[in-house]
């Protein structure tokens, strides 16, 4: 929120003030010296502004991966009880992965923050990242692309539930370690932080000796900003969705900037693959010189297959590679990172592609869709929400679309689409069975769709907010959370 260094001090009550009031804030505190920082810092200021009308809470995560961890937790409550602070022990339970344990250690963190927010009323969470984790986070993606990161964000959005404020982004360590020896306070360094394994610590002890050149970040914040809002302008021009499942760009937007081209095609790809990240730069130059070219033709990127026409570009998850999601009654999912699923049925229901399902019943059984696949149809051939919502809005729950018969829906989806590009939309639409037969209409009128943003929905940082909200109209879906904020970098919002 306040891109440039500065003391702790002067960065939290830049924050408290930047902050819509009153507010509760969740303090993420794991005893280590910046999250002990943060926690004193901001109950210093706090009660320095009672105005403000500002309270605080914490939550210590013990991801009960080494031994001595539930003591350090318990050493942090102790902390918190004489300020007047409430404080809870979040343990991450069952058994651990065996590779890619610092991304699921991630996961299960933040995924417990929100539910202590969400026990203790909190409006936001705080984290204690600072301007060393950002140097760090420079270094290792420098490594990796030559493009200019915008590295740690200052906010981000979890789970479309809570927003992650991180007010020492731009203070530095050593800074907060000399606050706590003026406090006379200790904090635990946990040995992880020393173990070379970790690529992190390899390029702190890199930077430590041989420093590397600051990104200019508030360069990079407001170029990628920039991109996100010329982004949204492209897709309210020339972009359009047809049933939730069919993109479609004119062909004018395959024109426009490279920059922009390449923001907005990687997402949308990400969106319609249901993946977390866009395609990697070689994937997407690939894809760049495809769609630009103007020779009609298919390629695949990202799970999703690419079908340049004459009048434009037509996207949709290709039908290979779909794996099915099985549902207990009363259970909740993300199918194919596309659609997140609730059961609302008394049944276990299974859900696969369309494709996969039509070897089952076939669709030229004369069957309507709803019965083969267990949801009403998708209108493929209506026009998007993007440029209607405000006369006849898409529903945001699948189950929810007027059903009628098969060959009727055919001749919608065919109204001005190539075929093949429709049909291979639908055969990725997802379809429901219990027990290897259909639903009954009255158990899948019980099962609720919302499309998903894979790229989104779980972390969304505060500059793509612009660009995913308004995909979110584009698919009739609810608008993600504003940032609890009544300004940023010293702009009111």
């Amino acid at each position: 929120m306040f891109p440039e260094a500065r003391s702790p001090r002067e960065a939290i009550l830049q924050f408290l003030t930047s902050l819509q009031s009153p507010a509760r804030i969740l303090v993420a505190i794991s005893g280590g010296s910046d999250s002990t920082g943060l926690l004193l810092l901001l109950d210093e200021a706090v009660k320095a502004a009672p105005h403000l009308k500002i309270s605080l809470c914490a939550a210590t995560v013990d991801h009960a991966l080494r031994t001595g961890s539930a003591d350090e937790a318990r050493e942090v409550a102790a902390l918190c009880t004489p300020l007047g602070i409430a404080h809870t022990i979040m343990t991450w339970q069952g058994d651990k992965p065996k590779t890619g344990i610092m991304a699921a250690a991630r996961e299960a963190r933040y995924s417990l923050l929100a539910e202590a927010a969400e026990a203790f009323g909190a409006d936001l969470i705080a984290t204690g990242h600072t301007l060393d984790d950002q140097r760090e986070t420079l270094q290792m993606r420098g490594v990796r692309t030559e493009q200019l990161s915008s590295g740690i964000a200052d906010a981000v959005l979890f789970d479309r539930r809570f927003w992650i404020l991180r007010p020492l982004l731009f203070s530095s360590r050593a800074d907060i370690r000399a606050f706590l020896k003026d406090q006379r306070v200790s904090w635990i360094d946990d040995p992880s932080n020393e173990d070379v394994k970790y690529e992190r610590v390899r390029v702190r002890r890199q930077l430590s000796t041989d420093p590397a050149m600051e990104t200019d970040i508030r360069a990079a914040w407001e170029a990628r900003l920039a991109v996100s809002s010329a982004a949204a302008e492209w897709l309210d021009r020339h972009f359009r969705l047809h049933g939730g499942l069919l993109g479609q760009v004119s062909v004018d937007g395959l024109r426009q900037d490279r920059a922009v081209l390449d923001y907005a095609l990687g997402r949308l790809t990400a969106v319609f693959g249901g993946q977390a990240f866009a395609p990697g730069r070689a994937q997407m130059e690939r894809l760049l010189s495809f769609v630009t070219g103007g020779e009609p033709g298919r390629m695949t990127v990202g799970r999703v297959v690419f079908d340049l026409r004459r009048d434009g570009l037509y996207l949709s998850r290709e039908s290979r590679g779909i794996l099915p999601l099985v549902l207990r009654p009363g259970e909740a999912g993300v199918w194919d990172g596309r659609f997140e699923a609730a059961n609302g049925s008394g049944a276990t229901v299974r859900i696969e592609a369309q494709a996969t399902r039509s070897s089952l019943i076939p669709v030229s059984s004369g069957l309507r869709l709803r019965d083969v696949t267990g949801i009403q149809p998708p209108r493929v051939g209506a026009v998007n929400d993007s440029t209607k919502q405000d006369e006849s809005p898409a529903p945001k729950d699948l189950g929810a679309l007027d059903s009628c018969d098969e060959h009727r829906n055919e001749g919608e989806w065919s109204r001005g689409l190539p075929k093949s590009a429709s049909k291979r939309a639908v055969a990725s639409a997802p379809a429901f069975s219990v027990d290897g037969h259909p639903l009954s209409l009255e158990s899948a009128a019980a099962i609720h769709l919302t499309p998903y943003f894979a790229p989104f929905d779980r972390f969304l940082t505060r500059f793509d907010f612009i660009f995913a909200n308004r995909l979110s109209a584009v698919f009739a879906t609810a608008p993600y959370a504003r940032p609890p904020l009544r300004s940023i970098d010293g702009k009111t919002i």
